[in-house]
């Protein structure tokens, strides 16, 4: 309800982030404090637990809802967060259909574009996962989902060298389902790209001389 006074107030909002169009800053709606207490005394300590690695020293956070409905964002292409761990928490709205979330391989490792696991929102549940991991969201069907995701970065972790290690060579074909149209610069040899689509195209992954080569 927060959220959508707050949309719905007059006051100036800004896009979440680079590939939503719809959903609120939270942390400018005087949710600063609560947003970081909620990292102190819940993400902080589960992501130290499920990746002590990027998760162990968590400090600052960006947070935000995204919406998707018809006539709006129905999904979102595959791509990876500017996070070191993300909490994504679905908040409804109950009735909505096809809210899947596809998940692929790590950011620059062998198996990057290759198919994990498909998750599918559930209303008051959370899926937690390296922002380096690739994912994407199935276009919505029917109803209005809402969601709130929180990006944890660590100072310490993104000062370390293991932050940004050395790309590898993939390990096979990618996966029809992990290809980005807007961040793949092969996505036209693998699938036809429409021409809104194209409008987005951005293509730099893999960089050249790293894709499969099979």
């Amino acid at each position: 309800a927060e959220l959508e006074n707050f949309e719905k107030s007059g006051l100036p909002l800004r896009r979440p982030n680079s590939m939503n169009n719809y959903g609120v800053l939270v942390n400018e709606m005087g949710m600063s404090g609560f947003m970081t207490r909620l990292q102190e005394e819940i993400t902080q300590p589960i992501s130290s637990v499920l990746f002590p690695v990027q998760g162990e020293w968590l400090d600052h956070h960006h947070s935000f809802s995204v919406r998707y409905t018809a006539g709006e964002d129905l999904g979102l292409d595959m791509h990876s967060d500017d996070s070191d761990v993300t909490f994504n928490t679905c908040l409804g709205k109950p009735g909505f259909t096809a809210a899947g979330l596809t998940f692929c391989g790590i950011m620059g490792r062998p198996d990057h574009r290759l198919f994990k696991h498909r998750y599918v929102h559930a209303a008051g549940r959370c899926v937690v996962h390296l922002g380096r991991q690739r994912h994407g969201a199935d276009d919505i069907s029917e109803g209005t989902r809402v969601n709130l995701i929180m990006w944890n970065k660590s100072q310490a972790f993104r000062a370390s060298t293991l932050s940004n290690p050395p790309y590898q060579q993939e390990e096979a074909e990618p996966s029809e389902q992990c290809l980005s149209y807007t961040h793949d610069r092969d996505f036209g040899r693998h699938k036809e790209m429409t021409s809104k689509q194209r409008q987005h195209a951005r293509g730099w992954c893999p960089p050249k001389g790293f894709e499969f080569q099979g």
